[in-house]
C-alpha cells in the first residue's frame, strides 16, 4: 500500500521535470516530508486548460486532496479510506474505473514510507507476549536520488450543500495505484540483514511510472480497457532502494528533512 510519503521539490523543479506547460503560482505547497492522507499534494495531468477554449491537453502541475471521493458520493467523509487503488481491479471498481479510463495524473514523490514488522516483535507476537507488532519504518526512494512519479487518477466531486459559484464547490481528489510489491533485489543494501526487496518489507506498493512512460500514462486519449490496462507495468528491478528511518515518522504531526535521514540499523535492533 501507500499511506504515507515525502514531497519536497518546489514547483518550479518539478514544472521543468514533468514538462508542465501551466502551473499555477497560487497553489504552491510547503515541503512536506510526511504527507499523510487526505494532504493537498501535487499532481501532474494532461486536460484542456480551464477556460481557454481549447480542446487541446495541456500538461498541468495542480493541487488535489489526496483521498479519492468518486462523484456519486452523498458526502466527502469517506476519503480517507480511498487513498489507493488496487492496479488488479482499478479498471471494474466503480469508484475508480472512470477515472482510470480518462483522468490519470502522476503523483511527485522524493519517495514513500513502508513499515516492517521486526524479527523480534514478530517472535513476541507469536508467543502471545504482543498483540500489536512494533514496525520499524523504510524510506523507498529512487536509487539514482530522481523524482518519484506514482500512477494516480483524479476526480471531480461537487458539494451538494455549496452554491455552483463557490470556490469549494467542486472538490478535486486523487488516489494512488499500487500493485504487488517488486521480489527483485533493490538497488543497495544498507545494513546487515535488511531487506532484500520490497516484498520482505510489505506485499504492496504503490505503481512506480518511469519517466520513459510518462506521457503514455497522462494521455486521456488512451481510454480503452486493453490499452489502459497495458499501462500497468511495474518499473524495472534495481529502480529504488529502501533505507531504515525514525520511527518519529509514524506520528504525522513530525514533519522535516531529519525523517528522511537514514539510520545506520534499524531502531528495533534497540528495543530488547
Amino acid at each position: 500500500m501507500c499511506g504515507r510519503y515525502a514531497a519536497s521539490r518546489e514547483p518550479g523543479e518539478l514544472a521543468e521535470r514533468f514538462g508542465v506547460e501551466h502551473l499555477d503560482p497560487a497553489e504552491e505547497l510547503a515541503p512536506d516530508w510526511n504527507v499523510a492522507p487526505t494532504k493537498r499534494v501535487y499532481a501532474v495531468l494532461d486536460r484542456p486548460e480551464k477556460g481557454s477554449g481549447s480542446p487541446r491537453p495541456v500538461r498541468q502541475l495542480r493541487v488535489l486532496r489526496w483521498g479519492l471521493v468518486p462523484p456519486f458520493a452523498t458526502s466527502p467523509e469517506g476519503a480517507a479510506r480511498m487513498i489507493n487503488a488496487r492496479a488488479e481491479t482499478v479498471h471494474e471498481k466503480p469508484s475508480y474505473r472512470r477515472a482510470f479510463a480518462a483522468r490519470r495524473c502522476l503523483l511527485p514523490a522524493d519517495g514513500y514510507y513502508e513499515w516492517m514488522t521486526g524479527a523480534e516483535e514478530r517472535q513476541l507476537e507469536e508467543q502471545g507476549r504482543r498483540k500489536r507488532p512494533r514496525k520499524q519504518p523504510y524510506f523507498v526512494t529512487p536509487a539514482d536520488g530522481g523524482v518519484m512519479a506514482f500512477a494516480g487518477l483524479y476526480e471531480f466531486w461537487r458539494d451538494p450543500a455549496l452554491p455552483p459559484d463557490h470556490p469549494d464547490a467542486w472538490r478535486v481528489t486523487c488516489a494512488v495505484i499500487t500493485t504487488e510489491a517488486d521480489t527483485e533485489p533493490l538497488a543497495g543494501q544498507t545494513h546487515e540483514g535488511g531487506p532484500a526487496a520490497l516484498a520482505d518489507i510489505h506485499p504492496r506498493m504503490p505503481l512506480i511510472v518511469t519517466p520513459d512512460r510518462w506521457d503514455a500514462w497522462l494521455d486521456p486519449s488512451r481510454t480503452g480497457e486493453e490499452e489502459t490496462r497495458a499501462l500497468l507495468v511495474p518499473p524495472p528491478a534495481g529502480t529504488v532502494r529502501a533505507y531504515p528511518v525514525t520511527t518519529g515518522v509514524s506520528d504525522v504531526r513530525n514533519n522535516g528533512p531529519e525523517l528522511l535521514q537514514p539510520l545506520p540499523a534499524p531502531e528495533e535492533a534497540t528495543l530488547f
